[in-house]
């Protein structure tokens, strides 16, 4: 049996130093371009149009529990999910995941929903910088891996929800779809720091466009 990638993700997370592993962000970010409803819009293949309509309703009801501050719990994400998929219930998986061709496998024990849990509260955590605490998020979603299907799609969202959360929209995401890996700790640290670079590069772009 392959080893347990969730646990390796679980160590890297601990041992790396979020408060460094990007710069603070003063105000908030208003791009010019919605980057991330152009990426939910171009997610649906020509035969399959309703992907992307479930996903923009999706982005839409995340932006909704944004404003209205509601904290980021798997309950909320399970709603975001129904909307990605079209289906009306989604539960927390019931077994072990698989990705990567099956490379990669995520295992379940009793209290891997609790800790999914701990790690969704800790996005709140203002004393680490907001582009750590983002990319930190979307690494959890993605290797908790907790539901059967769209967690790719519902990682993308988790982590708009947390820069949502304080303002900071993206006028890109693209750069953010690359293959994780678990155990790479200079990928999650490098992923905040492109969360960071993003976030300015969004707003140098809108400061110049709207002088």
């Amino acid at each position: 049996m392959t080893t347990d990638a969730l646990a390796a993700w679980l160590q890297v997370r601990s041992q790396i130093d979020w408060n460094s592993a990007a710069g603070r962000i003063p105000d908030p970010v208003e791009p010019v371009v919605d980057g991330l409803a152009t990426w939910c819009s171009e997610q649906g293949r020509s035969s399959d149009l309703a992907r992307s309509r479930r996903l923009l309703a999706a982005l839409a009801r995340s932006r909704m529990d944004a404003c209205h501050r509601h904290p980021l719990t798997c309950t909320l994400l399970t709603g975001w999910q129904q909307l990605v998929l079209g289906m009306p219930e989604v539960q927390f998986r019931q077994g072990d995941a698989f990705a990567k061709g099956g490379r990669e496998r995520y295992a379940l024990t009793s209290h891997t929903e609790r800790t999914f849990e701990q790690c969704l509260r800790e996005s709140a955590d203002r004393r680490i910088p907001l582009a750590s605490r983002a990319a930190r998020a979307y690494l959890d979603v993605i290797f908790f891996h907790p539901f059967p299907d769209g967690n790719a799609r519902l990682a993308m969202l988790t982590l708009a929800y947390v820069l949502e959360s304080e303002g900071v929209r993206l006028d890109q995401v693209g750069p953010l779809q690359t293959t994780r890996y678990a155990d790479d700790a200079v990928g999650a640290a490098d992923l905040a720091a492109l969360v960071f670079i993003l976030i300015r590069s969004t707003r140098q772009r809108a400061t110049r466009l709207r002088q």
